[in-house]
């Protein structure tokens, strides 16, 4: 009877589990799109989602490939970084012009994507022999050159990656309530609700208006940090949003609605700037970068803020009056209409480039 018992349950533990059927015809939450979430399994459906100009749940959908590959003219033999991974597009482009000949480095913070797109690639034919891949920030750079050695070329891709927006537990986006979070790597630092609770009026307000050019900045931080401070509580995205919104009601404005939606964006896009010091480390990385190109090294970098491009439009122009660089981008590249009409996420992008003398 033991045995059989036995038995029972160790049949019962085996039975097949059905998946959560989701409401309606079509799938809403991040969890319920399994096909766009397996790319490989469900071709066709990835390949609809796309054509309809939207990017597939756990996907990202690189931006301006065609002009940042014609700018760095990779050749066979030449040795890179691909300093942001991300999902890997702009990776595996590059690693198809090198040929099976040179070597690529890539580095990214995320601990949650990085062995996933390394899995990938490693699946395409893509292993330690042209690629190395390591979890560090980019303004290590300095580290990477010192085992690479001078680097013909170099990407620097800073937009959020698709898969960290689209995932809820990310909490990179009002999309789905998350927890209010931001950090590329959750493992480090504190989250961005952690950081509300610590920070005054004034320097909430400062950080509205540098990190995202927020014109109702001082009007939101005051509701904020006034609400905290009566217990109420900002620990996901849509309590964020929603202090955000009522703080803004009253605003004379023809369009409020898409008033607030861009000060909402803005004051995530802030915080998330501030919990991980983007501003500090793409300083470091510009200043770091010179010295890490070959004579004739090639760098490109796409921003999607005003903060980014003001950053590496500065350094671009001072490393050229000093002799560093030999030519820079005079205006920045944007994406073409057609991408932009296709991937609604390329149209904030701007590509710069410089080549170092």
């Amino acid at each position: 009877m033991l045995n059989f018992f036995r038995y029972a349950m160790d049949n019962q533990e085996q039975k097949h589990q059905r998946r959560v059927r989701y409401k309606g015809t079509h799938p809403r939450t991040y969890k319920e799109k399994y096909k766009e979430l397996q790319p490989e399994k469900y071709a066709d459906t990835v390949a609809k989602v796309i054509q309809k100009g939207s990017t597939p749940a756990g996907m990202h959908r690189s931006i301006c490939v065609k002009e940042i590959l014609e700018f760095l003219q990779i050749t066979p033999g030449q040795i890179g970084l691909d300093a942001t991974l991300g999902y890997g597009g702009h990776t595996l482009e590059m690693l198809k012009r090198l040929n099976s000949k040179g070597h690529l480095y890539a580095t990214d913070v995320d601990p949650i994507e990085l062995p996933r797109t390394q899995e990938r690639l490693e699946r395409l034919g893509y292993g330690s022999e042209i690629l190395t891949i390591k979890q560090m920030n980019f303004s290590q750079i300095d580290q990477i050159a010192l085992e690479s050695g001078p680097l013909n070329f170099v990407l620097a891709d800073l937009g959020v990656s698709s898969m960290q927006i689209d995932n809820p537990e990310r909490g990179f986006s009002f999309k789905r309530e998350g927890p209010l979070d931001l950090r590329l790597n959750p493992k480090r630092g504190i989250s961005a609700a952690d950081r509300l609770k610590t920070i005054s009026v004034d320097e909430l307000e400062g950080m509205l208006i540098e990190n995202a050019d927020e014109p109702h900045a001082a009007t939101i931080a005051r509701a904020i940090i006034s609400g905290i401070k009566k217990g109420i509580d900002i620990s996901t995205t849509t309590q964020l949003q929603q202090i955000i919104k009522d703080a803004l009601k009253s605003i004379p404005a023809k369009n409020k609605d898409d008033v607030i939606k861009k000060s909402c964006q803005r004051c995530l896009q802030a915080l998330r700037i501030d919990v991980n010091h983007e501003f500090a480390v793409l300083y470091e990385f510009l200043e770091k970068l010179p010295a890490a190109l070959a004579r004739g090294g090639r760098v490109a970098i796409l921003t999607f803020h005003s903060g980014e491009d003001r950053l590496v439009k500065k350094s671009f122009q001072h490393f050229f009056r000093e002799g560093v660089y030999r030519e820079i981008a005079p205006d920045p590249i944007s994406p073409s209409s057609e991408e932009c009409k296709t991937n609604a996420r390329a149209r904030s992008a701007k590509l710069r480039w410089a080549i170092k003398a």
